[in-house]
C-alpha cells in the first residue's frame, strides 16, 4: 500500500526534493503529461540489501564480455530521457527537470552501461547521506538495467554507503535481492544512514567484468 501526501501549491525546488528525501517521501506524477505532483509514502518500502545482491548465472555471463563496459554520469540526461520514454510513466517535465538540476548541483547520479557504442541500460537516482535512492532504470538491451544495478550496488557498497532505497519491490528487483520493509523500519534505517556521510566520487567505478571478479574473490 501507498500513502499519497497532497502536493503542495509551493513550487518544488531541488532543496525542497532533498528534503522530502530526508523525511522519506520521494514525488511522482500520474502520467508523463500531467502538470501536477503529489508526494509518496510508502507503507512498505523497497530496499536493496548492498551485500545481499544477487547474481544468476546468465547474468554473470553477460557482466564478462569483453565489449561491455560502464561508466558513471557520462550521460545523465540520456538515462533520464530513456527512463522517461515508457508507454507508462511517472516522470512528467517538471520532474525530470527537478533532478536535472539535481544532476548539476552533484546530488543525482546515474550509471551507464554500453555495448561497444551503443547505450545498453542504465540507472539514476539521488545521494543524500550514505543513502542511494534510486529512481528508475532501463534497458535497451538484454540484462542492461540489472547490470546497471549490479554495477552500482558494487560501487555504493565499496564508497561506503549503507542503504540502497528501491521505494518499490518488482519480480525484477526482487530476483536481484530486494526485499520490502515497514515504513517505520525504513525510517530508522534512513535515520541512521543519513547521519553518515558519503561520495559517489570516492572510488572510480568498477567495470562488469571487474564486479564478478571482486565478487568471486570475496565469496
Amino acid at each position: 500500500m501507498t500513502q499519497a501526501l497532497s502536493s503542495s501549491e509551493v513550487d518544488i525546488s531541488p532543496e525542497i526534493l532533498l528534503h522530502a528525501y530526508s523525511l522519506g517521501v520521494f514525488p511522482m506524477a500520474e502520467h508523463r503529461d500531467d502538470p501536477d505532483i503529489f508526494w509518496v509514502d510508502p507503507k512498505q518500502r523497497g530496499v536493496l540489501p548492498l551485500e545481499q545482491f544477487h547474481i544468476s548465472r546468465s547474468l554473470k555471463r553477460r557482466m564478462q564480455k569483453p565489449d561491455l563496459r560502464a561508466t558513471m554520469n557520462k550521460n545523465f540526461t540520456a538515462v533520464l530521457m530513456a527512463c522517461a520514454a515508457r508507454s507508462e510513466t511517472w516522470i512528467n517535465a517538471e520532474i525530470a527537470d527537478l533532478y536535472t538540476q539535481l544532476h548539476f548541483a552533484g546530488h543525482a547520479h546515474s550509471v551507464e552501461i554500453w555495448y561497444g557504442e551503443d547505450l545498453a541500460g542504465g540507472v539514476y537516482g539521488v545521494s543524500l547521506g550514505s543513502v542511494f535512492f534510486g529512481e528508475s532504470m532501463f534497458s535497451n538491451q538484454v540484462n542492461g538495467s540489472k547490470i546497471a544495478l549490479a554495477v552500482l550496488t558494487r560501487h555504493l557498497l565499496d564508497c561506503g554507503y549503507t542503504l540502497f532505497d528501491t521505494q518499490f519491490i518488482s519480480p525484477h528487483l526482487a530476483s536481484l535481492g530486494a526485499i520490502e520493509i515497514p515504513r517505520a523500519e525504513y525510517q530508522k534505517q534512513l535515520k541512521a544512514a543519513l547521519g553518515r556521510h558519503c561520495r559517489m566520487d570516492l572510488l572510480p567505478l568498477l567495470q562488469p567484468q571487474d564486479v564478478i571478479q571482486r565478487m568471486t574473490q570475496i565469496s
